[in-house]
């Protein structure tokens, strides 16, 4: 083999570079475009526009980090939409009494959800769309029974306004999701945890027979997905001094489409805290441009829709293969090119 042939043996394959590269190009798109596009609606982004975009990235980017870790190890988890409905009530109902009682009573319930669908996925060697689906469905009519069907107003408007308050482009809220995803990064980059949930996703038997704890893994990414989502949810409530009955299936979209515009891959193994952070900015960001530009809701879901579709697309894992087969002679044209005789020289 030469050592051409070697060197492109070696390289990094195509879908791996934009997967790499996407979350971070389309973070500065978004960022040049919420300054750009409305001058010539006659109007102007300023710092708060970001901080407003930071606002949302705090709460719906927690739920697209749980979601993502679960995502890389090879799973899916629906339950984040249930305990981001429920833990918020908990929070609030409890909060009443004492605000850290609440919030306590709310990340661990969160905890125990996340311990359960972990444990019934990781024990029983079943998939966890179907787990967590009847999880999501059983905490969602929790709530509406814990509410009566009802939004709950929380009466400590105290916190809200901590949470809410400037600095500079930052917010409390801002801040504890930031300090939860530097702690996941340094986990997911420097630990063997972070190496061994990439190796779950990658390849679970493969990791069984090199004495990867398989369980405890999966386990403790159920959980970690199901705090960071109820984290997010509380804050949300804290911030807003309401607990909504039922928030929808946004949290849910915002979640995935951020994940695969962070680069996680959908076949598991690939992705880390830093994309994950970077696409739910893109879209916070999105979000925030509509907003200023006043456009209709049918474009937000319209373009928010065509960016997820292309962003899996181009982060597929056998692109680079298809490209190379397109690019690449059929080999029967090869054989019938070279069985063609030459013409005689004269």
């Amino acid at each position: 083999m030469s050592a051409r042939d070697d060197t492109s043996a070696r390289r990094t394959p195509a879908s791996r570079r934009v997967r790499t590269s996407m979350p971070y190009v389309l973070l500065a798109i978004m960022f040049a475009a919420l300054f750009i596009f409305p001058l010539f609606a006659g109007r102007r982004a300023s710092a708060f526009n970001v901080y407003d975009a930071l606002q949302l990235w705090s709460a719906y980017g927690l739920v697209a980090l749980g979601v993502g870790l679960t995502m890389i190890v090879g799973e899916f988890d629906f339950g984040v939409l249930g305990v981001f409905a429920l833990c918020p009530m908990i929070a609030v109902k409890l909060g009443e009494i004492n605000l850290f009682l609440g919030l306590g009573a709310a990340l661990g319930l969160a905890a125990v959800v996340g311990f359960l669908e972990g444990a019934i996925v990781a024990k029983l060697r079943v998939h966890s769309m179907p787990v967590t689906l009847g999880f999501y469905i059983a905490l969602l009519g929790a709530n509406l029974a814990i509410g009566n069907s009802q939004s709950v107003s929380f009466s400590n408007l105290n916190v809200g306004f901590a949470l809410d308050a400037r600095l500079a482009i930052f917010s409390g809220r801002s801040i504890i999701a930031l300090i939860v995803f530097a702690l996941v990064f340094v986990v997911m980059r420097f630990t063997r945890v972070g190496r061994d949930i990439r190796a779950v996703g990658g390849d679970r038997r493969a990791s069984r027979m090199v004495g990867v704890a398989v369980d405890r893994v999966l386990i403790g990414v159920f959980i970690t997905s199901a705090v960071c989502s109820a984290l997010g949810g509380v804050l949300l409530a804290y911030s807003f001094a309401t607990a909504l009955s039922n928030p929808g299936l946004y949290p849910l979209q915002f979640a995935v489409t951020a994940a695969i515009l962070g680069g996680v891959s959908l076949v598991g193994g690939v992705g880390g805290a830093v994309g994950i952070a970077a696409g739910a900015l893109s879209l916070s960001l999105l979000q925030e441009l509509f907003s200023l530009l006043a456009a209709p809701t049918y474009l937000s879901s319209l373009i928010t829709g065509v960016l997820l579709v292309i962003a899996t697309f181009v982060a597929a894992p056998n692109l680079s293969a298809w490209w190379r087969s397109l690019r690449s002679p059929r080999p029967g044209a090869v054989a019938v090119a070279s069985a063609v005789p030459e013409p005689a020289s004269k």
